[in-house]
């Protein structure tokens, strides 16, 4: 079958989210708060460990009071932010505010870094004809993130969990993003780097492609492969 549509995940997939340290470094400086390297890292692998921060470490475990909102977290703006600040709170900070202040840093475009190859994938398969949409599991609006990067103008269409009270697996949310770019699912790619999650588009039908979900600087190459795919269609 000949691949005319290709669907990306986002954070892990097209995009890595800043090291949990610069984060909160970041957030630290933003509200003029001086401390020191070994409170920061501290922080900081406190932050890891308990999955604070979207798109960084999952956590090692949920706590039993955040085992509801975790699992709903994407279907809508208000789970999204209960669910991580509720996780941010398990480590104690100086101050209350930081814990909101963090989670908005984590929503604006300077905390997302594309992987080195995405626009030269994307840009490849606009040269093919081939149809782009951005599938995601999250509770915000990441367009800016896309515009602030360039990215906008390669991409047709985003099918956002929290905008459709859907989140992946289902494979209501991949019929959504189908629909929208008007794509056979049997001519359709997903590319993503959870196996559970955006496995779920095999359901309809599509091809499946998984990348691994490293930092930017770790997977240089590691959505190329795509642009082989769709070339010569994928393997049956």
């Amino acid at each position: 079958m000949v691949i005319r549509t290709v669907l990306f995940d986002f954070s892990g997939t097209l995009f890595r989210v800043e090291p949990t340290r610069e984060w909160l470094r970041v957030v630290l400086g933003e509200r003029g708060m001086c401390v020191s390297e070994a409170e920061l890292g501290e922080w900081a692998e406190g932050l890891a460990a308990a999955g604070a921060l979207p798109g960084g470490p999952a956590p090692r475990r949920i706590p039993d009071h955040l085992a509801e909102p975790w699992s709903v977290r994407d279907l809508d703006m208000e789970r999204h932010r209960a669910a991580y600040t509720g996780l941010a709170r398990e480590v104690p900070l100086p101050d209350e505010g930081l814990y909101d202040a963090l989670y908005d840093r984590h929503m604006t475009p300077a905390a997302w870094s594309p992987y080195p190859d995405a626009e030269e994938v994307l840009r490849g398969l606009r040269e093919r004809g081939v149809r782009i949409g951005v599938v995601s599991n999250i509770g915000w609006d990441l367009r800016p993130v896309f515009r602030t990067h360039g990215f906008d103008e390669l991409v047709d269409t985003y099918t956002l969990s929290f905008e459709h009270g859907v989140q992946k697996p289902d494979a209501r949310l991949f019929r959504s993003a189908c629909e929208g770019l008007g794509s056979d699912p049997r001519e359709v790619l997903m590319v993503g780097d959870d196996r559970r999650a955006d496995g779920g588009a095999a359901e309809l039908g599509c091809a499946v492609h998984f990348v691994d979900h490293l930092p930017a600087h770790a997977r240089p190459a590691g959505l190329l492969p795509v642009l082989g795919l769709v070339d010569r269609g994928p393997a049956q």
